[in-house]
């Protein structure tokens, strides 16, 4: 299986993809992790842009079974909130585009699944990851969470605990 795990932004998105071997008793092997960056002063219209056409590009080149994506939080300033929304659109439209199956999973059952606590910060689920993986470096902040989201897939993927959306192909 390899999952493409998204930490959802729109100055910066984190992408991270694994894939799970068919020994279970093995680590998570990491395929790519990274951002995708955005210009500051870029109109919200473009970052999107960039955004679907980064996620686009990961998407044909690494074809994964599924997308494993944070779900919606609610941020204390109501503008980050709705500006997240419109990245997650672009990001789960850029999934169905692609025929790919989404899951969505809260940030504490992601920090919870990884790290043991649901209240976890992000250099705790940073080191976690690179010992889950196997990596010799932290990786990136942005690019961790996404790793994180895509270890969680590949470890609790049952319909009780992500909110899985089937793929569905376009007929051309």
């Amino acid at each position: 299986m390899k999952v493409l795990g998204i930490d959802p932004g729109t100055a910066t998105v984190g992408f991270g993809v694994v894939e799970k071997p068919r020994d279970a008793g093995r680590l998570l092997r990491l395929v790519e992790c990274g951002i995708i960056r955005t210009g500051s002063k870029d109109s919200l219209a473009r970052r999107l842009q960039i955004i679907h056409e980064g996620l686009t590009e990961l998407l044909q080149r690494h074809r994964p079974d599924v997308l494993a994506v944070e779900g919606i939080f609610y941020a204390t300033n109501v503008r980050t909130t709705v500006v997240l929304g419109h990245a997650r659109g672009v990001i789960l439209l850029a999934g169905a585009e692609a025929g790919v199956a989404v899951a969505e999973y809260s940030p504490a059952l992601v920090k919870k699944t990884v790290t043991g606590s649901g209240r976890a910060d992000k250099d705790q689920v940073a080191r976690m990851v690179q010992g889950l993986i196997g990596l010799r470096a932290l990786p990136r902040p942005d690019a961790s969470d996404a790793l994180a989201l895509a270890i969680t897939h590949a470890h609790t993927a049952r319909p009780s605990n992500a909110r899985i959306v089937p793929a569905v192909r376009r007929v051309s």
